[in-house]
């Protein structure tokens, strides 16, 4: 991309949209930001305070419009969406403009990537491309192979090969992207809470057996669930990697090793690693395994 040029980031919350406004502004970029107030977090405005090419916007949630404008006064014809909006927004208290109104109205379902879609296209009528924010953040894609010392064991393949199965079936529907797997059953499977309160349900799940019990029953007959879970995460079938990019981070490392999960499987390629020699330290201190394929 030549310098000088300008990219709106739609900004959700988390990490993600301060990540891709670094890399941005790397490639010379002046950044136009549309900072949600229910999600973007507020020391984006530090990011402009101290950047004279980064400009920020606040705008609630339902003001589709209020895109729009702002992008255009800015003459943005290029943006991104970065960071995490919680699906669960659209049932809550929000007051949709007559546009997003509309647009709500015509939508057969209102799952992720309908609804994303359906404001690119908008987006795209009114002149705003929207691209890619992996185009910025490539070497944040995970890479194929083991990325931890510790390699997944032989009853960890076989839970990471049946997730993959019904990871890849649930996010066909757009439910979700990931599942949490122990002796191949499944213990959880992602919805509208995301992927680090999917693995807090699957361990609260776990917490309530009697690890003693499990043990003696395990001795006794052969028939117990193994002691830990495997997480796997996957992308949508023909994922549009201009929203909805699966992403993993720290604190997913975190919830894992609260949870008693002793392995991630992640689709190479398809997956941001938010700071990935920091996850990788993370779960070779907890003796958690990585791959990705």
């Amino acid at each position: 991309m030549a310098t000088n040029q300008k990219l709106g980031l739609i900004a959700g919350n988390g990490r993600f949209p301060f990540l891709l406004l670094d890399a941005a502004r790397a490639h010379g970029l002046t950044v136009v930001v549309a900072a949600i107030k229910e999600e973007t977090d507020p020391a984006m405005n530090m990011r402009a305070a101290a950047d004279t090419n980064v400009r920020v916007h606040w705008l609630s949630l339902g003001e589709l419009s209020k895109l729009i404008e702002t992008f255009q006064s800015e003459g943005v014809t290029r943006a991104v969406m970065a960071g995490q909006v919680k699906h669960k927004q659209i049932f809550s208290s929000i007051r949709p403009d007559w546009r997003l109104a509309k647009l709500l109205l015509n939508l057969r379902t209102r799952s992720t990537d309908v609804l994303l879609g359906a404001v690119a296209k908008v987006l795209g009528d009114e002149g705003i491309e929207l691209i890619s924010s992996t185009q910025f953040l490539e070497p944040l894609l995970a890479k194929a192979g083991v990325l931890t010392k510790r390699e997944p064991d032989e009853e960890e393949r076989k839970d990471i090969a049946y997730g993959r199965t019904v990871a890849r079936a649930i996010a066909g529907y757009d439910l979700g992207q990931t599942v949490v797997v122990a002796a191949q059953a499944c213990v959880a499977v992602e919805a509208m809470e995301g992927t680090d309160a999917t693995i807090e349900r699957a361990g609260a799940l776990f917490r309530t057996l009697d690890a003693e019990d499990a043990v003696r029953e395990h001795r006794d007959t052969g028939t117990t669930l193994r002691r830990s879970l495997t997480v796997v995460k996957v992308a949508k079938p023909n994922q549009d990697m201009r929203f909805d990019v699966p992403v993993v981070g720290v604190p997913t490392i975190r919830a894992m090793r609260q949870a008693g999960a002793t392995c991630l499987s992640l689709e190479a390629g398809k997956t941001l690693m938010f700071d990935p020699e920091a996850i990788v330290t993370e779960a070779n201190s907890a003796g958690i395994a990585i791959v990705a394929e």
